[in-house]
């Protein structure tokens, strides 16, 4: 079984079952952003979690030992997406992304925000105009070395 084949085996398994991405990371012991990306191919598991993502979606052997690889990450081609969903993310590091870029290097200096030492959060909030997305994006800030 490759890994996209267990991807799609996750999925079909979740819908199946009628489950929720956040029901599944309650029984693997972590976030649901963290759960979702390593079920979807972009993070590896232990195999504690691996072994309680399985029983959660009813996967075999195989696929407890697979979600513990190491992945190669990016889940995404290097077009733009055409998903609307993941394009207005897209829009948005390319209307906004180099002022965000200006503003942490203003208060930071020079460096990055690790993808690495990072967390994120998805939240709804109710609105009477129409419920909004909250997306917080938190990761360690990582200047560039001199030598």
């Amino acid at each position: 079984m490759t890994r996209l084949e267990l991807t799609e085996r996750i999925i079909a398994a979740k819908i199946n079952k009628g489950l929720t991405w956040a029901a599944i990371a309650k029984a693997v012991g972590k976030s649901e952003i963290w759960t979702t990306a390593a079920l979807l191919g972009q993070m590896s598991m232990t195999k504690k979690e691996a072994e309680a993502a399985a029983k959660k979606l009813g996967l075999d052997k195989e696929a407890v030992a697979l979600l513990q690889v190491c992945p190669s990450k990016g889940s995404l081609d290097a077009v733009v997406p055409t998903d609307p969903l993941l394009y207005r993310f897209y829009e948005i590091t390319q209307v906004f992304g180099t002022s965000i870029k200006e503003i942490i290097h203003e208060k930071f200096g020079d460096g990055i925000m690790s993808a690495i030492d990072f967390e994120m959060d998805i939240e709804k909030v109710p609105d009477p105009k129409g419920d909004r997305v909250k997306v917080t994006l938190n990761g360690k800030f990582l200047p560039y070395r001199k030598w």
